[in-house]
């Protein structure tokens, strides 16, 4: 076997687990952090007594994802550590809402269904010959398309969409695990140098992002109309 191929191999083998490492510790601190802050009163209050608070919540979640995608190169490796594991946080602040409105029992299901798809899904981008990029266009495309029926529905009240927005976005995000996997792959170079351990830290981000969406939207079917 070629010397070389073994050692790209090892490379994105060594870098794939720093991946897993940052989006199993993100995905922890989420959890814990919305499980703790669900029972905490002053939270709650914060969060739910206050529209605005809980917009500018997710307003500042979005602009660390975009800060972070958009200035990785220029940032240290130890402040995309930081602005990375910030936003665990903050989302599990924002999650907190689920352990209020779901059973445990159906977050415990969801999560384990979204583990099992995930790893699944990763799994045949990272080893798969097939070249997934022609997915990337049509997966936006589709997520455009579901985000512009929510907005609709907001307005509509249908069920039988909601349903369907619901299904149709676990499809688009099982298929971003694994294209976002075999791209993650194709970026890694032969080196574990501290440029690829700023790609390993946005890699998880983009499949953190991933896997959040299919458990959101496993709640909304499985979940139904929360708590019985």
């Amino acid at each position: 076997m070629d010397n070389s191929v073994v050692k790209v191999s090892s490379a994105q083998m060594l870098l794939f687990r720093k991946v897993y490492f940052w989006l199993s510790l993100a995905l922890t601190i989420t959890g814990l952090t919305a499980w703790l802050a669900s029972g905490n009163p002053y939270i709650k209050q914060i969060l739910f007594g206050s529209r605005a608070a809980f917009w500018i919540l997710l307003i500042l979640q979005f602009g660390m994802v975009w800060y972070l995608s958009a200035r990785i190169n220029s940032m240290t490796l130890q402040s995309a550590s930081i602005m990375f594991v910030l936003y665990s946080f903050l989302t599990g602040i924002t999650f907190s809402f689920i352990f209020l409105v779901y059973a445990h029992a159906t977050i415990a299901t969801c999560f384990f269904i979204t583990a099992g798809t995930f790893f699944v899904m990763s799994m045949y981008g990272f080893l798969t010959k097939k070249d997934l990029s022609s997915w990337g266009n049509l997966l936006f495309m589709a997520l455009i398309g579901i985000i512009i029926a929510s907005v609709v529905n907001i307005f509509m009240h249908s069920s039988a969409l909601y349903y369907i927005i619901s299904y149709v976005g676990i499809a688009i995000f099982v298929g971003l695990v694994a294209y976002d996997t075999q791209k993650l792959k194709a970026l890694i170079g032969q080196e574990n140098t501290e440029e690829n351990q700023k790609i390993a830290i946005v890699g998880a981000l983009a499949l953190y992002l991933d896997f959040l969406n299919i458990f959101l939207f496993l709640l909304r079917i499985f979940g139904g109309g929360g708590r019985n």
